[in-house]
């Protein structure tokens, strides 16, 4: 009886202490349950536990202080078990360029290094025009690590391979055997705001950026590790990237969810320059049965787009 007793008036205690703890405001505690949300009206799509899309407003979500910063060996060898792919669909790409901007703005790039490009292709002259976004392949052959002769340009067990701007001394190699000139070389001192230049260089985030080095497409594994897709997905209003994993045969961009395996058979999808055996992460499917008319994207072609095209 007095153990039960001695029991109780633990447990009272304790319910007391967070009575008072809460009504105090809780210190630092992120997940102090607050009186009101104002909401943002800005929409964010998570994945949940059950494998589905979801969507919710931008102030529910709260920061998670119990994450420590990686090092950069964890950085370096990616994320467990996965196998990160994607898939680009032409057939919906109408160069609407919001997946460049979107990109540009995340990584605090400077104007004009766009690590995604939308170039306007056509495969013969009788054949019809279309617009390609073309980003890093993230290979899993990738010639820019064989050449790099200071291990900045790597290849993770994910999949991804991304630069290590602490180790570029940039000699630009990896720009050279680039097959697919994905690459930027950042010749002026980034224009960056105060706080990210005073954040200590991520691989993950590829922030910030530092003159004198190579950067590229990352495919935003910061994101990933959140459970969140890249940049370049959630920006595009028509669903023309698709981000997953290999290994959970899924891809996904952030309205649709299709099965990677089916989705590359029955659409007929290719990889660029097979023949050169590099092995790239990024599937194309073909601008078949289109949802724009090629000359829709002609009204966003910059001034430097219009020369070369």
């Amino acid at each position: 009886m007095e153990n039960n007793t001695s029991r109780r008036d633990f447990l009272v205690n304790g319910l007391l202490a967070t009575a008072a703890a809460t009504a105090t405001g809780c210190g630092n505690n992120p997940f102090a349950p607050e009186e009101t949300v104002a909401l943002s009206g800005e929409k964010v799509k998570l994945l949940s536990v059950d494998g589905e899309i979801i969507e919710i407003d931008k102030a529910f979500l709260k920061p998670v202080p119990h994450m420590p910063p990686l090092t950069n060996s964890e950085e370096r060898k990616g994320i467990e078990g996965k196998k990160f792919v994607m898939v680009i669909d032409l057939a919906r790409c109408k160069n609407l360029k919001k997946c460049q901007e979107a990109c540009n703005h995340a990584h605090s790039l400077n104007p004009g290094q766009n690590w995604i490009k939308v170039l306007s292709m056509q495969e013969a002259e009788e054949s019809a025009p279309f617009w390609q976004p073309t980003t890093c392949m993230h290979c899993d052959e990738p010639p820019c690590v064989k050449v790099c002769p200071v291990d900045a340009t790597f290849k993770r067990q994910d999949g991804l391979v991304l630069i290590d701007s602490d180790r570029c001394i940039g000699c630009r190699f990896c720009m050279a055997a680039c097959p697919y000139s994905t690459r930027v070389f950042n010749w002026e001192e980034p224009i960056l705001e105060e706080a990210v230049a005073a954040q200590p260089y991520s691989c993950e985030t590829s922030m910030p950026q530092k003159i004198g080095t190579v950067s590229k497409c990352d495919f935003c594994p910061d994101m990933a590790r959140m459970g969140e897709l890249p940049h370049c997905v959630t920006s595009c209003p028509n669903g023309v990237f698709m981000f997953g994993d290999m290994n959970e045969d899924s891809v996904t961009n952030g309205a649709e969810t299709f099965r990677f395996s089916e989705l590359i058979k029955d659409k007929a999808g290719y990889r660029l320059m097979e023949d050169l055996g590099t092995k790239p992460s990024v599937y194309y499917l073909p601008p078949v049965s289109r949802n724009f008319p090629y000359e829709s994207g002609l009204e966003n072609l910059s001034p430097a787009d219009k020369q070369s095209h």
